[in-house]
């Protein structure tokens, strides 16, 4: 269990009044979750208490801490943004409304939920990067405690986890966190597989323990023989790694374990070069496999020295070698600033994660909607960089398999907008040449050139993909434009007008009946194919007298009474009932179907087809009987259908259909059809319904 105690004692590092405030924000929120409990039946108060220690683990501030305690407040409980600014400060109640918004939003699809979300996390980031912080150590604690949960939702949770959260991690160079959680997923989402490759783990360990002895004395003899201070340990390998592994190179798990790795930890970074000296007239490198991420730090800011050599019997050893903040930065990241408050490679991280931030709110700008959005960032979170040098020599850092496109549009949006060509060592190369660490590229522009859609199919960037989308959109925008404007004039003309003769009142009152902002919007539609330019002409034309003009202004909507028989017609999406508000949609080969007004098929269908739909409404009399869905929770009870079935009876609703559903150990869903007289019969029955003990929640299911 964890208790206060626990964290306290992790607060050393914090001055006294700064620990107190800590403690402060404990107790404000165990009052806050006061008979709230977790699945696993622990007090929730056990979860935000956890979340903090992770932080504390990193020596984070105290704002972060208490943001970490209270960052389920808001969610949870009654407790407002502002109340807890007055209690605690703007900064706290910022970061937790920053965690809050992520995930309070519902969405049609699963999808489009994760990319929203994903993409308000973004925005939550780039106000105040320990927003994510946060939200990772939220979702590593609830990673720890997934087994509680469903196997389903077990899975989908690791899937998110794993696509997301995992890489966001590797992003800001939080290496600790992604290996935990990138090893619970792989437990979540394949137990099987990672009790195997677990047991061979353990199993490999007993017979590699005297291979890696012997290396590792003979380094630290080797670097105490130079005179160099270092620490000299083992690394080992996660279950994830091992899998991807075994996966992609098509290797079998003793080929993976053949290798032994090995960090080397000194003082310098001068003592680090001296220390790949000594490795490599101990043991002989292999050619072509040294990387230098010291002088060329990793996107995430990571640096270390990295080589492989052939040891005792032809055994591979990959060593790398790094300084103590390095190590630092490698574990933790951009939370290695608040670990070690280092002016040198910490704050190169803190600049490192705000232009990542800066361009992923550029491209979130640009995007269409959310699922473009973080199709764009996926590619961005998995990069295997080569680094290029710009014509003054500046380095620039692109994915592997970047094309001169990409890099043009690195150096600026303009530049990539208006490249024509690129050189390569001089070299004219096509634009869509993969680029190569080392070389130096330089691009040809030309003043009126714009982005071609073939570009697509090869940029390999998330920031020249979502610039060069954003370009054609704009492009079809106005050509759509200017499209419609000729086949709306060419209308006009046949009834001996133009744009310019139509008074300005008219326009605009058509503009906003047609559900359009602007004149601009209304032709695109036109020149797009979804609005007929004849129905808009003789819209626009002027009423011939003024008894014309009263008569057709606002015409008295359809009256239905329900015993039209297949002339009308009852969507199935929204199931309206009498008494709902109504729609007419004049469909092909049914005649009208009558939609709620609410609807989002009516709705898609008053954006694209506005001359299909027709006013109705109810009349005072309507007879027939109409079918409506309800979703009923229930506890799990004997009997229950049975209860149902009888409350049904007594409410005189004819039950069409009816589906069980199992929510969860206590509670079923069930799925009902009924037939109903109107919208009084339907609230009349689901108030009988609700009043059943057994019954926790009932809702009409819209569309």
């Amino acid at each position: 269990m964890q208790t206060l105690d626990s964290l306290t004692e992790k607060l050393n590092y914090l001055d006294t009044d700064k620990a107190n405030q800590i403690v402060q924000a404990y107790y404000y929120a165990e009052k806050a979750h006061e008979g709230q409990v977790r699945r696993s039946g622990d007090p929730y108060i056990t979860h935000p208490l956890a979340v903090c220690k992770i932080l504390a683990d990193m020596h984070m501030d105290s704002q972060s801490l208490m943001a970490a305690l209270l960052h389920d407040v808001i969610e949870d409980t009654p407790i407002t943004k502002e109340a807890l600014a007055e209690e605690f400060d703007e900064v706290v109640a910022e970061l937790v409304d920053g965690v809050s918004k992520i995930g309070a939003i519902k969405f049609e699809s699963r999808a489009e939920q994760q990319a929203e979300n994903f993409r308000k996390m973004v925005l939550a980031m780039t106000e105040d990067i320990r927003v994510i912080l946060v939200k990772l150590a939220d979702r590593l604690h609830n990673m720890r405690t997934l087994g509680i949960l469903h196997p389903q939702k077990r899975r989908r949770i690791a899937t998110e986890t794993l696509e997301i959260y995992a890489p966001i991690a590797n992003r800001l160079g939080m290496n600790d966190f992604r290996i935990e959680l990138e090893d619970l997923c792989f437990t979540n989402l394949y137990p099987m597989r990672a009790s195997r490759i677990k047991k061979a783990l353990k199993q490999a360990k007993g017979t590699r323990n005297d291979v890696i002895s012997q290396i590792q004395e003979s380094i630290t003899n080797r670097l105490e023989r130079e005179g160099i201070q270092a620490r000299v340990i083992g690394r080992e390998k996660h279950l994830f790694s091992i899998y991807e592994k075994m996966r992609s190179q098509h290797k079998s798990f003793n080929q993976i374990m053949d290798v032994y790795g090995f960090r080397i930890i000194v003082d310098s970074v001068d003592t680090s070069y001296r220390a790949l000296g000594a490795v490599h007239n101990l043991y002989k490198p292999i050619p072509g496999r040294f990387k230098d991420y010291v002088a060329i730090p990793k996107a995430n800011g990571y640096q270390s020295l990295h080589t492989i050599l052939k040891g005792m019997r032809g055994v591979p050893i990959e060593i790398q070698i790094r300084t103590e903040e390095m190590e630092a930065m490698a574990n933790n990241g951009i939370a290695a600033h608040w670990l070690y408050k280092s002016d040198d490679p910490a704050s190169g991280a803190q600049n490192r994660a705000k232009a990542w931030l800066k361009g992923l709110l550029e491209m979130q700008q640009r995007a269409g909607n959310s699922l473009e959005f973080i199709e764009n960032v996926k590619i961005d979170l998995f990069p295997d960089e080569v680094y290029v040098f710009t014509p003054k020599g500046n380095i620039l850092e692109l994915p592997n398999g970047a094309t001169p496109v990409d890099f043009a549009y690195a150096v600026h949006t303009d530049v990539g907008n208006s490249c024509v060509a690129a050189r390569i060592d001089h070299r004219l190369v096509p634009l869509s040449t993969p680029i190569l660490s080392g070389q130096t590229i330089r691009i040809i522009t030309a003043p009126g050139a714009c982005p071609n859609p073939a570009w697509l199919s090869f940029v390999t960037t998330a920031k020249a993909r979502s610039n060069i989308r954003h370009f054609l959109k704009n492009q079809r925008h106005s050509e759509s434009v200017a499209l419609g404007q000729r086949l709306l004039e060419k209308a006009l003309s046949t009834l001996n007008l133009t744009l310019d003769d139509i008074p300005k009142d008219a326009l605009d009152n058509t503009i906003s009946e047609s559900g359009f902002a602007n004149l601009d919007d209304l032709l695109e539609d036109i020149g797009l194919g979804k609005q007929m330019a004849q129905i808009t002409a003789r819209r626009l034309q002027p009423r011939a007298t003024e008894s014309t003009d009263s008569m057709s202004d606002s015409p008295a909507p359809l009256i239905i009474r329900g015993t039209e028989g297949m002339v009308i017609n009852f969507s199935k999406c929204c199931r309206p009932i009498p008494g709902d508000s109504v729609i007419g949609h004049l469909s092909a080969g049914r005649g009208m179907v009558i939609h709620r007004d609410d609807c989002k098929n009516i709705a898609t269908e008053m954006k694209s087809n506005p001359e299909k739909c027709v006013s109705v409404q109810w009349a005072k009399e309507v007879s027939g009987e109409y079918p409506v869905e309800l979703r009923v929770e229930i506890e799990n009870e004997r009997g229950v259908l049975a209860m149902l079935a009888s409350i049904l009876s007594q409410a005189d609703a004819n039950i069409e259909n009816i589906r069980l559903d199992e929510k969860d150990a206590h509670l079923s869903v069930v799925t009902l059809q009924i037939a109903v007289r109107g919208r009084i019969h339907l609230a009349d029955t689901i108030r009988k319904i609700r009043k059943a003990k057994s019954v926790t929640k009932i809702t009409r299911i819209r569309n």
